[in-house]
């Protein structure tokens, strides 16, 4: 059997002190750049691990997570990450936050820093150009959370029933000339799925689908309200919250506040400053706490992948 290296290992293979080698893995500012580069080299290549009393001895928690969110700014991701974070808090986990910006190399760079780290777990925020290879690496300690994925375990929304139900919410109002604002398909989830749905309930009602997608940003979707705005139009129904600010600041300014509008996100301020607006929860709140117990359930040794499915909250 091979034996496991040790941090006074690594630092003769480096010709370093143990010291150095414990500030390289502390990420201390003072270590020359060289130094660090060839004690990293050595790590990488021996595929060391420090042990988690190293990690105490350091005054370092034992009990560490990362948590790469999508968009720091985003309203809903940040209502998953308050209730994962209560959760992990109380079962006595540290955090580290990390944003991906929808970007492959900046989060493999994240999860690579990590791994360095030798945090316990991660939780990721899918999106579609997500690799999810990489989550292999971390051997059953990951979830993913918005998306579904084989590889690890995940936590997704239903996207196609949150459109549902905003539409059944307008047709019980006796509304049916209702135009659809969303995001871009090649985002398959809040763009593609979405989209579909709506488009799966024009065809049920034999209506003819009126619809524009653009980028997740209100200011999209304020510039697509006139495409897909007429006389007859007596509501919009909206991808999410961010999108339903552009459309209500739109129809504010041509005067069509007869029209109505939904989101998706459950926006508590969204409802606070318009009334009449209709915003379907998707469940961020719940599905932060599972995605938070599930990790847990994984860095404590339970390694069968779980695949979840969040449901609205319908109030």
């Amino acid at each position: 059997m091979t034996k496991k290296l040790t941090i006074h290992d690594i630092a003769k293979l480096s010709g370093v002190g143990k010291s150095t080698v414990s500030r390289v893995l502390t990420n201390d500012p003072k270590v020359k750049p060289a130094t660090r580069e060839k004690v990293e080299k050595i790590i990488q290549e021996s595929g060391y691990i420090p042990s988690k009393s190293a990690q105490s001895m350091r005054g370092g928690s034992q009990k560490v997570v990362g948590v790469i969110i999508s968009r720091l700014d985003s309203p809903s991701e940040n209502k998953a990450v308050g209730s994962m974070l209560s959760t992990l808090y109380e079962a006595g986990y540290d955090a580290v936050i990390m944003e991906s910006q929808f970007d492959r190399e900046k989060t493999n760079e994240h999860l690579d820093v990590l791994k360095k780290r030798n945090v316990d777990g991660v939780i990721v925020f899918g999106f579609t150009d997500l690799d999810t290879e990489q989550l292999e690496h971390w051997q059953g300690r990951s979830v993913v959370i918005a998306m579904d994925t084989e590889v690890t375990s995940s936590i997704n929304y239903d996207n196609s029933g949150v459109i549902y139900h905003a539409l059944q919410y307008l047709t019980d109002l006796n509304l049916n000339e209702i135009s659809f604002i969303g995001v871009d398909p090649s985002d398959k989830t809040t763009g593609k799925l979405r989209l579909d749905s709506y488009l799966t309930w024009c065809q049920s009602h034999q209506i003819t689908p009126v619809y524009q997608t653009g980028q997740l940003h209100h200011e999209s979707a304020y510039q697509l309200v006139d495409k897909v705005l007429v006389d007859s139009t007596q509501a919009i129904v909206c991808a999410s919250d961010t999108l339903a600010l552009g459309v209500i600041k739109r129809l504010q300014e041509l005067g069509r506040e007869d029209v109505m509008v939904t989101g998706v996100g459950g926006n508590e301020l969204l409802s606070f400053l318009f009334p009449k607006v209709h915003s379907i929860d998707p469940g961020y709140t719940l599905a932060g706490q599972q995605a938070a117990n599930l990790l847990i359930s994984h860095v404590n040794g339970n390694q069968d992948l779980v695949h979840l499915t969040q449901n609205p909250i319908i109030s």
